[in-house]
């Protein structure tokens, strides 16, 4: 272990795109797995690690989709979601945004009420037990369209969890134009939700530019594809509209050919502000230590670089000011305790 691995490890952090059901260790999604034994997905955890080998995006979104359809009952939820916070916990995140999709859940038959309940149960338990706050995105899965839409905005503003601050977007972008989602981000800002959609992950920046306009978003999942426009590049950095970046899970999902071709250094140049994130970690192969890991790789970040980069997530992110300041304050005093 380097140094700067070491520093990274014990780094206080907050991590902002992070997918609730894509959080799943292949233990937890093992043992869902055989629960559920009409599933196609691998009961042996080592087996998981060569099934979530991605061909493309569509292919990602085809397996990510096998393993939602594991999450079938209340408990299934609430288990995932502890789980999911022991693992962020063992990674020294204190404060995380999980993006959760109830619509896919609901789909296939778990009451609204009780998935809000399960999710609610489980945030609490995860702050009592590790010390880990988590926040909810309420994310519209993009490829079932504006009845999925409607559902979503549904049970985000008439159902709201006590956690809940954000309202977002996933799923495929191609086919998908963001405008069309307007009237439901519309409604979710009304009620006092951020917004923060995916856009410019495989598609260009026109698809960030429809995500500011149409969608108003405060910040940007992904959002890579504005290393292409520089005019769109200044604009996010005159606005101060943060990019939720994950190079692994670009690299995995075909959407960069490769780390060394990753437009962080771009957009980081450009004045763009970024976080680090996993997205789908243990699909992925990765974890938040590794993903600033990479960074500080692609960046060329020392120590104090990488808790400056620790500390756009803590200012991006919509925890409270006394959230933020604690936080901040970790940081810095990880910082002036370390060695090196």
């Amino acid at each position: 272990m380097t140094d700067l691995t070491a520093f990274i490890a014990a780094l206080p952090k907050a991590e902002l795109h992070v997918h609730h059901v894509g959080s799943a260790s292949p233990r937890i999604v093992a043992e869902l797995a055989a629960r559920h034994p009409d599933t196609s997905v691998p009961k042996d955890p080592e087996a998981l690690a060569e099934y979530f080998v991605f061909r493309d995006f569509a292919h990602f979104i085809e397996l990510y989709i096998s393993v939602v359809d594991l999450i079938r009952e209340a408990e299934d939820i609430r288990l995932l979601t502890y789980e999911v916070a022991r693992d962020l916990a063992r990674q020294q995140v204190r404060y995380a945004e999980l993006t959760v999709t109830p619509h896919t859940s609901v789909k296939r038959g778990i009451p609204d009420v009780a998935f809000m309940e399960a999710i609610e149960d489980a945030r609490t338990a995860a702050e009592r037990d590790f010390g880990v706050v988590l926040r909810w995105c309420f994310d519209i899965p993009g490829e079932l369209g504006l009845p999925a839409a409607e559902e979503t905005a549904r049970m985000a503003c008439e159902l709201r969890p006590e956690g809940l601050v954000s309202f977002g977007l996933g799923g495929p972008e191609i086919g998908w134009p963001r405008p069309q989602f307007k009237p439901y981000f519309d409604r979710a800002i009304a009620e006092g939700l951020h917004s923060v959609p995916h856009a410019g992950e495989t598609t260009g920046p026109e698809t960030v530019r429809d995500a500011l306009t149409a969608l108003r978003a405060e910040r940007i999942g992904h959002g890579i594809s504005a290393a292409r426009d520089p005019e769109l590049m200044a604009l996010l950095a005159e606005r101060g509209i943060p990019l939720e970046v994950c190079p692994t899970s670009n690299v995995a999902t075909r959407a960069v050919s490769s780390l060394a071709e990753h437009p962080l250094p771009a957009l980081v140049a450009a004045g763009v502000t970024v976080t680090v994130n996993t997205d789908d970690p243990p699909m992925f192969g990765t974890d938040l230590n590794n993903e600033y890991a990479v960074a500080a790789r692609l960046l060329g970040l020392d120590a104090a670089g990488v808790a400056a980069l620790a500390k756009n997530a803590v200012a991006a992110s919509f925890l409270d000011g006394t959230g933020k300041a604690r936080l901040n304050e970790e940081i810095d005093a990880h910082l002036a305790a370390w060695p090196g």
